[in-house]
């Protein structure tokens, strides 16, 4: 009988799973950020539960002329069914929880994950039907153009920058479905060791919920967002919004949320970064194109900046970045310079 009980610690983590899952009710799920020159400030969309938010009237009028449908909560049965669908897996994590049975608890997170499944799908079904359903008799019509939304990342719709990340209450959803996922694998194998475990034997259980929790640790690390790899003729860059030619002097950012901004120059990083439309703490990460072998992006804290007019770089900032001395020491026989600091040059930017 012992076998189908969850141990006091994983017990633990379920109800807690249930209750931070109550939360999501009342905070944003998801949110798509558009960016454009004509709005340096960006727009947002969030997504809740039981409603939509941020600057919908404005994204309302932007889509009025490209054909697409306007936004409005009523229109959605997603709305009036999710509180009671998320309501729902937070009631039977709970139950799952507190009955303390495994089977059960398998049971919930199979059905937790195939109801996450078919609510992504949903998802991706309204971004796509919004983004081919266009008006013929819109202003602008542009032949064999959509406008879907990314369902996660990055996407250049005409002059916007779309971007859809999970927010705060996506994120504790995320949380919940690792967690959930984590203890089922953990219990199922634990299960499996019990009944291999000869009679009167004693299984080694704290050790067992170590490696549970350097599991779970595992895989939140490995939704850090990281850089996006450069695509020429078709990634623009984010200040000049020149297409990238040349990925050898291309630059990143990465903010805290993962959003990636991309720059042909280390010139237009320094703009960027002048520019103030990201605070110091919303930067996660700088990452530099090794100029050297395969133009892998690295950190900037890993990199050496070199400065030489046989660069001729794509805004003239005539920098590239290095990995290493040695790959640098042969550059050098072709390209005269000097190196540069980039505390000292990030503290001198040129001006937007």
């Amino acid at each position: 009988m012992q076998s189908n009980i969850l141990t006091g610690g994983v017990r633990t983590a379920v109800i807690f799973s249930g209750v931070a899952l109550l939360t999501v009710l009342f905070l944003p799920i998801w949110r798509i950020e558009l960016s454009a020159p004509q709005y340096p400030e960006g727009l947002v969309l969030q997504i809740y539960a039981n409603k939509l938010a941020g600057n919908v009237d404005i994204i309302n009028g932007l889509n009025h002329y490209i054909g697409m449908k306007t936004l409005h909560t009523a229109d959605f049965i997603e709305f009036t069914v999710l509180p009671y669908i998320v309501g729902f897996l937070a009631a039977v994590i709970l139950l799952a929880g507190l009955i303390n049975r495994r089977k059960i608890f398998v049971a919930v997170t199979i059905l937790f994950i195939a109801i996450s499944i078919l609510a992504m799908a949903d998802f991706w079904r309204w971004e796509y039907n919004y983004g081919h359903s266009l008006n013929p008799e819109a202003a602008i019509i542009v032949p064999g153009m959509a406008y879907q939304p990314p369902l996660l990342g990055y996407k250049q719709l005409l002059n916007f920058g779309a971007f859809s990340i999970p927010d705060t209450g996506g994120w504790i959803y995320i949380g919940v479905a690792v967690i959930l996922t984590a203890i089922c694998v953990f219990e199922i194998w634990c299960n499996k060791k019990i009944k291999k475990t000869a009679p009167g034997e004693i299984t080694n259980k704290p050790a067992s919920v170590l490696v549970l929790l350097l599991m779970m640790s595992l895989l939140f690390s490995s939704c850090n967002a990281g850089p996006v790899p450069i695509q020429l003729s078709k990634d623009n860059c984010e200040f000049c919004k020149m297409t990238f030619s040349d990925a050898r002097f291309g630059a990143e950012i990465v903010t805290a949320k993962g959003k990636v901004y991309k720059f042909d120059d280390v010139h237009c990083l320094l703009g960027f970064l002048n520019s103030a439309v990201l605070e110091k703490k919303e930067i996660n990460a700088i990452y530099f194109v090794d100029f050297s072998g395969t133009h892998d992006l690295k950190k900037q804290e890993e990199m050496i900046l070199y400065r030489s007019d046989g660069f001729h770089t794509p805004m003239g900032g005539n920098i590239a970045a290095f990995s290493s001395r040695d790959s640098l020491n042969r550059a050098m026989q072709t390209f005269n310079g000097a190196d540069v600091s980039w505390d000292k040059i990030s503290r001198n930017r040129p001006a937007p």
